[in-house]
């Protein structure tokens, strides 16, 4: 059954390096606002740039900053709203720019700047151009905002972790105001108020703080797989999970709402979120999509660019034949493998004939050719944090498709009558039901008979449309939606068929 996103648990971690970056885009959309209830545009790609665009903020209402890679290092571009271009405003030979923050009441903007011989300070850079200048010396912020003019409050980088400063920048003094923050600091509207993550025992809480008082007060604890917020004009939180807005108001709500769920398949994984002054427009940075990411995968593999190839698998990647025959794990042992075979295949292409795409898992239809071989194969990538954690190969094997897949739409079209007789016909006697990853779900006809007996007769309502299918030797692969008892959801179905009945299935979700 459909869930709500709250219920779904990911790890968090937390990123302290600037160094670490991964190919993100940002988007753009309007927020109208009817009866108290938020309602999002159609988002658009303000970036278009391969590689890092990251960390907005607003410049004003019509005018949005960002950090983005060109020519092998960072800079800071603004993109115009009302003309639909971009400038770039900074161009630093020895270093690279990030977090760009509009200066109060100046024509200029802050930024962190890592310099190539390793040095990362903040400095302020005038927004028509012209020459930068320091604005703290001797301390390596990661974040910052300002209070005022001269009141600056900014993360500072302490050995693994960050900590919470404010910096008085007439009088030249500093003060710790917490140990151990995130990343997303904010002033939060007509207060006098910041608001900052504090992060204690992997669990991050998102609370005020008044930086000359040091006064605090926690608000509400973020959901999990989340790190940043930003502030709504009435004085409500947004965050991004996946591909949804969830919203906490502290006046009056005591957890998270799901509001909002963008539609376009590019919006992957929601991250950094910043509201124009006006609170009509939301800018929010996604994850490259999985689909995106397996096409240039498959692109450099065909390259055999070895270092491009790799560097889309997460380091302790496992590599399997499905369903769970591991034959390797780890960035280094695949770097290792692929070294081998770019050595003993001369020319090497893969492209996809098909595709499922479900949350963070894409199935591939692909055809390999190898010097004078063609190989067809499937291929299941999972994907966490933007990497490739898990690659499994399913091989084609010697069958009659035609006749593997009639007994497959033959199972789903007795399910959609709900014909008990007719569905339990198209499996074999010992039928087995397995989750992705190995674990049985139901073995046996009898229990299948249990299963669904009482389900067929109490959703009326029950129907499974086929989104996409991949046909591949005695496998069947279907990506379903199915509708019950009101409810909506999609799952991937892996048939196995023997003997002209199906003999296994693997549910993906």
């Amino acid at each position: 059954m459909k869930k709500t996103i709250l219920g779904v648990l990911f790890s968090s971690l937390l990123s302290l390096s600037l160094l670490a970056q991964q190919d993100t885009e940002l988007y753009l959309t309007g927020i109208s606002t009817t009866d108290g209830k938020l309602t999002f545009g159609t988002p658009r790609n303000v970036s278009n740039n391969e590689g890092y665009n990251n960390q907005p903020s607003f410049n004003d209402n019509d005018r949005l900053l960002f950090a983005s890679t060109r020519e092998n290092q960072t800079d800071i571009a603004q993109y115009d709203i009302q003309t639909d271009a971009v400038k770039w405003l900074t161009d630093t030979k020895d270093g690279s720019e990030y977090s760009p923050t509009k200066m109060p009441n100046a024509a200029s903007f802050s930024s962190i700047r890592l310099d190539t011989d390793g040095l990362q300070r903040l400095y302020v850079y005038p927004l028509e151009g012209g020459d930068s200048k320091i604005a703290v010396e001797d301390a390596k912020i990661g974040y910052h905002v300002w209070y005022s003019e001269t009141i600056l409050v900014a993360t500072v980088l302490v050995e693994n972790r960050m900590d919470l400063l404010v910096f008085n920048l007439e009088k030249k003094t500093n003060k710790v105001l917490q140990e151990n923050v995130g990343r997303s600091l904010h002033n939060i509207p007509n207060t006098e108020l910041v608001s900052f993550i504090s992060v204690a025992n992997d669990t991050l809480v998102v609370k005020s703080i008044h930086p000359i008082t040091g006064t605090q007060e926690t608000l509400i604890g973020l959901p999990q797989g989340t790190q940043d917020i930003c502030w709504l004009p009435d004085g409500s939180i947004l965050t991004g999970l996946q591909n949804y807005l969830l919203r906490f108001n502290p006046k009056n709500d005591t957890q998270w709402k799901d509001i909002f769920q963008f539609s376009d398949t590019n919006i992957y994984t929601i991250s950094r979120l910043t509201v124009s002054p006006d609170g009509k427009k939301l800018a929010f940075v996604t994850d490259i999509s999985p689909p995106k990411l397996i096409d240039k995968q498959m692109e450099d593999f065909s390259k055999k660019d070895l270092t491009a190839f790799t560097s889309y698998f997460s380091e302790n990647v496992i590599i399997s034949n499905f369903p769970k025959d591991t034959l390797y794990t780890g960035r280094d042992n695949l770097r290792n493998y692929y070294k081998d075979f770019y050595t003993r295949i001369q020319k090497v292409e893969a492209k996809a004939l098909d595709r499922i795409h479900l949350n963070n898992t894409v199935i591939d239809h692909e055809q390999v050719i190898m010097d004078d071989k063609t190989k067809l194969q499937a291929v299941i990538y999972q994907f966490k944090g933007g990497a490739i954690e898990s690659m499994s190969f399913i091989p084609k094997t010697k069958a009659n498709e035609t006749e593997v897949e009639k007994i497959v739409q033959q199972q789903l079209d007795t399910y959609n009558a709900r014909d008990i007789e007719g569905f339990l016909a198209t499996y074999t006697q010992d039928i087995e039901i397995y989750n992705y990853g190995g674990e049985l779900r139901s073995k046996g006809i009898d229990a299948l008979r249990a299963g669904y007996t009482d389900f067929f007769e109490s959703t009326p309502d029950l129907h499974c449309e086929i989104e996409n299918r991949i046909v591949l030797g005695n496998k069947v692969i279907d990506h379903e939606q199915v509708t019950a008892n009101g409810n909506t959801f999609s799952v991937i179905a892996i048939y196995e068929v023997e003997n002209g009945k199906i003999a296994k299935v693997t549910f993906v979700r």
